[in-house]
């Protein structure tokens, strides 16, 4: 089954439109997500810290992240992409250690990124995620994440020049895709994509052309990250705070999902 997934994902990558991810924290967004229509559902590293209390940035425990995913995949019948920041360990064999537990849940396509460190242990990480793989029999799409743009790891006129050595570097590795956030310059993703040959994924950012314009540049994969998450959060806090403050009731049924439809959801399929 996983195989069959694994298989779907990667066909989704080879549209002339971006495959779209709303991005999910739990299995509820998961499944809301894949009722409307989602082809694959992927995560959000923030979204799933967020909502088990824990800060972005590596701070979730391994385990917990292990606990997210399993229950996702058990709502799930669309291919399972999960964001494993830089896979809980600067180890590469706990990494594919790691990796392994996602693969034996029956996940499709992991997100692992750089951030700061050395581009050189991401690629040592995908080459030990794609071995342990290779040895289970089993398939999985490694989007490798680099945070050039998103985090500024060097100046802007350089940034296009080391991304593509980067994606280079990690496609050597095994890398299945590209994931640039941060990067939204049309011309620099038509840069990208020309100097690398691996599917690009973007990421929903201000000042980011149209779908449909991206998937002219080339774009193959396009990413809502934590926007919609974070957006929850704010109207939360939001109704949370007028709650508090005035104790009224209305604003609970102002565009609210009906209970039975949301009940519907989770029925036995």
């Amino acid at each position: 089954m996983s195989s069959t997934l694994t298989a779907s994902f990667r066909q989704l990558h080879r549209g002339t439109q971006p495959l779209r991810l709303p991005n999910a924290w739990d299995a509820g967004s998961a499944r809301l997500f894949e009722s409307l229509g989602a082809p694959a559902i992927a995560t959000t590293s923030a979204g799933v810290a967020w909502a088990l209390g824990y800060a972005d940035g590596g701070k979730l425990p391994a385990d917990a992240a292990v606990a997210v995913v399993a229950n996702i995949a058990r709502v799930l019948r669309v291919p399972l992409s999960v964001d494993v920041e830089h896979g809980y360990s600067d180890d590469p064999v706990a990494v594919a250690g790691f990796v392994q537990q996602l693969l034996d849940l029956g996940v499709a396509g992991i997100n692992i990124e750089d951030g700061s460190h050395a581009p050189e242990l991401l690629a040592s990480k995908i080459e030990a995620i794609k071995n342990i793989a290779a040895k289970s029999g089993a398939d999985i799409f490694v989007n490798a994440r680099t945070d050039v743009f998103l985090a500024g790891l060097v100046e802007a006129p350089k940034r296009v020049d080391e991304t593509l050595a980067r994606g280079k570097l990690y496609q050597g590795a095994g890398a299945d895709g590209l994931f640039v956030p941060g990067l939204s310059d049309p011309a620099q993703i038509k840069s990208v994509v020309d100097g690398v040959g691996l599917p690009l994924n973007v990421m929903a950012w201000p000042g980011l052309p149209p779908a449909e314009q991206l998937g002219e540049l080339g774009v193959r994969r396009l990413s809502a990250g934590s926007g919609i998450s974070q957006v929850l959060w704010g109207q939360a806090r939001k109704l949370a705070q007028d709650f508090l403050e005035g104790g009224r009731s209305e604003p609970m049924g102002e565009g609210s999902m009906p209970y039975p439809q949301l009940q519907g959801l989770f029925v036995e399929r």
